[in-house]
């Protein structure tokens, strides 16, 4: 008798996964699975820990990736979501992107977040081909989490340090949407004492929505927010109060973090706080 293993809500996770330092598919697994969904991942590459660190193990799993996605079409695997973190080559991506036209349909929420850069500067890994290949890869998603700097890289927009004004915060979530996705949010814009993220939905006005600023930044946190973003989008939540919940979860992980004396580069203890997401 042939068995179905579609029972269940599942958001597929494609990240990489370090085995310290709280970010990736690490952080993922747990928060989705607080939030009743079975999270399945698929590891792009294996680390000891993250690069942050002075020292890591690294084991690059692209070679490894299709043959593994492979024997999910052999369960006939049906996912809810599915989840994109960052992604290592152009190799990677265009794997990503099959898996999107194999695994995706009419129902699924597809959740993007293009890890591509901070403080207006791609990552030293990321060429010109590559981010190519993200703007295709952008152009399959429902929901799009990027930050300013990813933002301006995908819509080809110069970035700039001093204040960003609401009116071109709100064009650049224009730009995007009209890529793709339905839905973007644009993360950790800070303003003055705050730290804001720009919702878009298209077809209506953009918000934002702010916190206060506390600590510095910690590995994980995007991959958090967007763990957030995809389970409530899999539950029915309305997409920016989802957006509230995470920026909000994401100030008592670091509070909390601050108050046990982790170091910065161990990420945020949000197992301390897990049980505090519904």
């Amino acid at each position: 008798m042939k068995q179905d293993h579609n029972h269940q809500k599942k958001i597929a996770v494609i990240n990489d996964f370090s085995g310290f330092g709280r970010c990736s598919i690490a952080v993922a697994l747990p928060v989705i699975s607080s939030m009743k969904i079975q999270c399945c991942p698929v590891p792009t590459s294996i680390f000891s820990n993250h690069t942050g660190f002075p020292s890591f193990y690294f084991e690059d799993y692209t070679d490894r990736m299709q043959a593994y996605i492979d024997e999910w079409k052999k369960l006939e695997l049906q996912f809810s979501g599915i989840s994109t973190g960052f992604l290592g080559s152009r190799e990677q991506i265009q794997i990503v992107i099959r898996f999107l036209e194999e695994f995706g349909t009419k129902d699924n929420v597809i959740v993007v977040d293009p890890v591509m850069g901070d403080y207006g500067k791609t990552y030293a890994t990321y060429t010109p081909e590559m981010c190519e290949e993200m703007k295709r890869l952008v152009s399959y998603a429902d929901i799009l989490t990027p930050n300013l700097t990813e933002a301006c890289i995908l819509t080809d927009t110069s970035y700039h340090e001093e204040r960003w004004r609401m009116k071109e915060i709100a064009s650049l979530a224009e730009k995007l949407s009209s890529m793709g996705p339905e839905k973007v949010v644009i993360t950790g814009i800070v303003q003055g004492d705050f730290i804001a993220n720009f919702c878009y939905e298209r077809g209506r006005e953009g918000k934002i929505r702010r916190t206060h600023k506390v600590g510095t930044q910690r590995s994980g946190t995007g991959d958090i927010f967007a763990a957030i973003v995809a389970a409530d989008a899999v539950n029915g939540v309305e997409f920016q109060e989802s957006v509230k919940k995470a920026s909000r979860f994401i100030k008592r992980c670091i509070e909390k973090s601050i108050e046990l004396g982790i170091p910065v580069t161990d990420g945020v203890c949000f197992e301390e706080v897990l049980h505090t997401l519904r």
